[in-house]
């Protein structure tokens, strides 16, 4: 299948079939267990995936560069500056929306950004070192300033905060990385194997898409928002989406990455994202998320899309 059809399908085939399963009532029972099986098997994809791509970067090119520090900057600043601005007018209209925007902007690079990045011919090892900077700056970002916009309903303090940040995305970035560094050096045989598998990981994010999709379709209809609510946040997340791969293609360009500086920039773990609301804010942000997951996967569609018709 070409690479440009791969997430299309994934998104078409998560939305169809959520609405399949939930609209065959006789299978009614199984929700649970499907969930269950879902919320392990999700991860246990994605620690597969990352273990295969990072199989192929070597430790000394995980190295910071200038135009990571520059990014980092702008999504640290968005963030605090919208923070702020809740802080000082904390019964503002549209609150949740803003707090939307922060988690579009702070939230870490998708751990899949790397298997992505190689797909589009980019540099998959500076986006696996920016993932671990962003990934960090997150931890101690996020509780900092939102201890002080729900600071009357904080349920954890900074370092509880940092804690349950660090412990919800480093091992699913640090142990594949490990892993795949440790067959490198000890089995050299079985690591030549796993890299000769071209699209492995690639088609391994195809099938956790499917299945993020699938949840998405599920958080938005079982919300009791209004419609006008959850278009606002949509659009929040589209426009932040569309800006972010905008600004890391062009500060990656200046540095001659424009792929591995968009996908960084633009390619959001969603997961993540959701979780954030849920945990941090307003758990009608999560939703955000949500969105984000489609309107990111859109754009590498299109990428690849184009990449594939430029090649022939």
């Amino acid at each position: 299948m070409r690479a440009s059809l791969t997430l299309p399908i994934a998104i078409l085939t998560g939305i169809i079939s959520y609405f399949v399963y939930v609209n065959i009532h006789t299978l009614d029972f199984t929700h649970h267990a499907v969930s269950q099986i879902i919320t392990y098997l999700q991860p246990a994809l994605l620690f597969v995936m990352l273990f295969v791509s990072f199989c192929k970067v070597s430790p000394k090119e995980l190295r910071p560069k200038r135009w990571m520090l520059e990014m980092l900057g702008i999504q640290i600043f968005s963030f605090s500056l919208l923070g702020t601005l809740i802080i000082c007018i904390p019964d503002m209209s549209g609150k949740a929306v803003i707090e939307s925007l922060m988690i579009c902007l702070i939230c870490p690079t998708a751990t899949a950004a790397s298997v992505v990045t190689t797909k589009l011919k980019g540099n998959p090892s500076t986006v696996v070192s920016y993932t671990c900077l962003i990934n960090l700056a997150a931890a101690i970002v996020i509780p900092s300033v939102v201890s002080f916009i729900h600071e009357e309903n904080l349920k954890y303090d900074f370092t509880t905060s940092f804690t349950l940040i660090l412990g919800k995305v480093f091992p699913l970035l640090i142990l594949p990385l490990l892993l795949a560094w440790f067959v490198k050096f000890m089995f050299p045989n079985i690591h030549r194997r796993i890299v000769s598998y071209k699209d492995l990981a690639f088609n391994l994010w195809a099938v956790a898409l499917t299945l993020a999709i699938a949840i998405t379709m599920k958080a938005i209809t079982h919300t009791d928002k209004s419609a006008f609510e959850l278009t606002l946040i949509a659009l929040a997340s589209l426009i932040s989406c569309c800006v972010q791969f905008y600004i890391g293609r062009r500060i990656g360009k200046h540095h001659g990455e424009p792929i591995a500086g968009a996908q960084s920039m633009g390619q959001k773990n969603t997961i993540f994202a959701i979780w954030m609301g849920y945990t941090f804010l307003d758990p009608v942000t999560a939703m955000a998320g949500g969105f984000y997951s489609v309107w990111h996967n859109v754009i590498n569609s299109w990428q690849l899309y184009r990449m594939s018709k430029n090649n022939h």
